[in-house]
C-alpha cells in the first residue's frame, strides 16, 4: 500500500508538471525558438505518468485481491473454529453471502483510502499551481469545488445506508433461497413450488430495490460533481477570456489553467468513486465485522500431550452436569449423573425434548457445561483439548450425515491415510460393498449424484465412524434409513464393536436398542432411569408408553391394558 500511495504521487507530479511544460511550449512558440527541448519533456511525462499508472494499477489490483482473500480466509476459518450453537443460530445462506458478496465489495474498497490521499494530494497541488497561475480564476474554481463538496458531504452517506440495506436484503435471499433447495422434495410435494419461488423473487426485490436506491445515490453524487466541474469550466473561460481582452491574463496561463481546470475532473471524480467504494466498503466489513461475535472454540497450534490413557474404570462419566445453549435459554440438561462403560452397548431414549442429543453435544464438546464436570478416563475434560476429546470419539448424526465429495472421500474424511482393504472392510460391515461395485464410478461415485439413496448415505457415515473406531462410538439412530435386512447386519456390526469398546445410540426407534446392555431414559433434560429393556419395562411408565407407542412386544409380562 505504501509502494502504491508512492506511484501514485509521483503519477501526480508528472500530471501536475504536464500544464506547466504546456505553457512553456507556447511561450516558446511565441517567441520563435526550437520547441524540441519543450516537446521532449511533454512526451517523457506522458510516457512516465503513463507507465507509473500502470504499475500502480496492477499493483493496488493485486493487493485488492491479497486484502479479499484474505478476509475470506479468516472467515471461513473463523466459520471451522467457531462453536457448533453460535453457526446454527444463523441462516447457512447468510454466512455463505458473508464470504461471496460481502468480501467482493472489498475489492474497490481496499485501495480506496490510497486513492482517497493520491486524489486530495493532487487537489491541493493543482490549487495551488492554479494560484501560481491567476488568483482570480482560482476563486472562481474554489466557489465551484466548495459549492460541490457540500452537496457530495450531504448526499455521501445515504450510499452507506444503501449499500448496507442491500447487502443485507442479499444476505436473506441467499438464506431462503438455500433452505428452499435444501428442502425442493418437500417442496415439490407440497406443490409449493410457485409460493415458495415468489416469497424468493419477492426477497430478490429487495434486494433490488435497496441496490437501485444505492445506484441512484450514486449517480446523483457523479452528476453533481461532474456538472459542476463543467458550469465552472464555462465560467472560468468566460471570466479568463474577458481578463485576457483587458491584458490581465496572458493566453498561454489561460490554456494552462484551463488544462488544469480540466485535470481538476481527475481528483474529483476520484475523490468521488473512492468515497462511494469507502462508503461501500465500510458497510460490508460492518457485516463481515459482526461475525466477531461468533465465539470460536478454543485452539492450540501445537496441543500439550493429552493425558495418559487407563484401561479400567469407565472411559466417560458426567457427575452434576447442567447445560443450556444461550445465557437466555432454559437449562436442557440438569444435574445429568451418568456413567459410560469401556464396553458395551448404552441406548438413550427419551421423547423429543429430553435432552439426548444435547447429551451427544456435550460429549463432543459442541456445548460446555453450565455447572457440573465431565470426565474422559478420569481426567476432566478441561484437561484434554477439544481435539484431544474428539480423537476419542466417532460420531454419526442422524440427518444427511455425509461431506461434501466422494463416496471415497467420506469414507476416509476422519482418516486420510486409510488403506483400500480397511475401506472394503468397513463396507462389508454395513452390507454396502455390493451395491458400491454396482455403481458406474464405484467409490469414487459423487454423493451429489442421485445413484446415491438417502439410506446408502447413512450407511456411508456409519462405516466412516466404524473406520479405526476411537474409544467411544456416538451413533444417533443409526439405522432411520435402512431396511430390515441391513438393521439386522448394522446391530450385528454394532455389538462387535461394543465388544471392543463402548457404543452409545440415541434410539428414536426402540427395535434398535432391545438388546444393549443398559438403556438409559431421558425426560425433560434429566435421567429418569436406567436398566435393562426388561428391567424399565416393568418398571419405568415412560418406557413402557415409549414401548408400547411402537408396539413391540415386550420380554416381561405386559399390563392388561397392553
Amino acid at each position: 500500500m505504501l509502494l502504491g500511495l508512492v506511484l501514485g504521487l509521483a503519477g501526480n507530479a508528472a500530471g501536475l508538471a504536464t500544464p506547466m511544460v504546456t505553457k512553456w511550449v507556447l511561450d516558446t512558440f511565441s517567441d520563435g525558438v526550437d520547441l524540441a527541448a519543450p516537446i521532449s519533456v511533454l512526451l517523457a511525462l506522458v510516457v512516465v505518468g503513463a507507465a507509473i499508472t500502470l504499475w500502480q494499477w496492477i499493483l493496488l489490483g493485486t493487493l485488492a485481491e491479497r486484502i479479499v482473500l484474505d478476509a475470506r480466509m479468516s472467515i471461513i476459518r473463523r466459520y471451522f473454529r467457531a462453536r457448533v450453537g453460535d453457526l446454527q443460530r444463523r441462516p447457512t445462506g447468510e454466512l455463505v453471502t458473508r464470504v461471496t458478496s460481502d468480501t467482493g465489495l472489498l475489492h474497490e474498497a481496499s485501495g480506496s483510502l490510497i486513492g482517497l490521499i493520491n486524489a486530495g494530494v493532487g487537489l491541493i497541488g493543482t490549487l495551488i499551481l492554479m494560484a501560481v497561475l491567476d488568483l482570480t480564476l482560482l476563486a472562481c474554481t474554489l466557489a465551484a469545488v466548495i459549492v460541490v463538496s457540500v452537496l457530495m458531504a450531504v448526499l455521501l452517506p445515504k450510499i452507506s445506508v444503501a449499500q448496507t440495506a442491500a447487502q443485507d436484503s442479499v444476505g436473506k435471499l441467499g438464506a431462503n433461497l438455500e433452505g428452499s433447495l435444501r428442502a425442493i422434495r418437500t417442496v415439490k410435494a407440497s406443490r409449493a413450488e410457485t409460493r415458495q419461488s415468489e416469497q424468493i423473487v419477492g426477497n430478490a426485490r429487495d434486494a433490488a430495490t435497496h441496490s437501485i436506491r444505492a445506484a441512484r445515490v450514486t449517480a446523483t453524487v457523479w452528476t453533481i460533481s461532474w456538472s459542476g466541474i463543467n458550469l465552472a469550466v464555462i465560467m472560468i473561460l468566460a471570466v479568463g477570456a474577458w481578463r485576457a481582452h483587458l491584458g490581465l491574463l496572458e493566453i498561454s496561463s489561460l490554456v494552462a489553467f484551463l488544462l488544469y481546470v480540466f485535470q481538476l475532473m481527475g481528483p474529483i471524480s476520484e475523490l468521488t468513486q473512492n468515497l462511494t467504494a469507502l462508503q461501500a466498503g465500510m458497510a460490508a466489513a460492518g457485516r463481515i465485522n459482526e461475525l466477531s461475535a461468533i465465539e470460536v472454540e478454543p485452539h492450540d497450534e501445537a496441543p500439550a500431550p493429552a493425558p495418559r490413557r487407563v484401561t479400567d474404570g469407565p472411559v466417560l462419566r458426567l457427575e452434576g452436569v447442567a447445560a443450556r445453549y444461550s445465557a437466555d435459554a432454559p437449562q436442557a440438561l440438569r444435574g445429568v449423573d451418568l456413567v459410560i462403560p469401556r464396553r458395551g452397548h448404552t441406548a438413550i431414549v427419551g421423547p423429543s425434548g429430553a435432552g439426548k442429543t444435547t447429551l451427544f453435544s456435550l460429549l463432543l464438546r459442541f456445548v460446555e457445561p453450565e455447572s457440573g464436570r465431565i470426565l474422559l478416563d478420569g481426567e476432566p475434560y478441561a484437561s484434554w483439548s477439544h481435539e484431544a476429546v474428539r480423537a476419542r470419539l466417532a460420531y454419526v448424526e442422524q440427518e444427511t450425515p455425509v461431506v461434501p465429495g466422494t463416496i471415497g472421500d467420506n469414507l476416509r474424511f476422519t482418516h486420510p491415510d486409510a488403506t483400500d482393504e480397511e475401506v472394503r472392510a468397513v463396507l462389508r460391515s454395513v452390507h454396502l460393498d455390493d451395491k458400491i461395485d454396482e455403481l458406474p464410478e464405484g467409490i469414487d461415485t459423487s454423493l451429489s449424484s442421485t445413484d446415491v439413496s438417502g439410506g446408502q448415505r447413512q450407511r456411508i457415515a456409519l462405516a466412516r465412524a466404524l473406520l479405526r473406531t476411537p474409544d467411544v462410538l456416538l451413533l444417533d439412530e443409526a439405522t432411520a434409513q435402512v431396511d430390515g435386512l441391513t438393521e439386522a447386519a448394522v446391530q450385528d456390526c454394532i455389538r462387535d464393536r461394543a465388544s471392543a469398546g463402548a457404543v452409545v445410540t440415541i434410539a428414536h426407534r426402540l427395535s434398535t436398542v432391545l438388546d444393549a446392555d443398559r438403556i438409559v431414559v431421558m425426560e425433560d433434560g434429566r435421567i429418569r432411569a436406567q436398566g435393562t429393556h426388561a428391567e424399565l419395562y416393568a418398571s419405568d411408565d415412560l418406557y413402557r408408553r415409549l414401548v408400547e407407542a411402537l408396539r413391540i412386544a415386550a420380554d416381561q409380562p405386559a399390563p392388561a391394558t397392553v
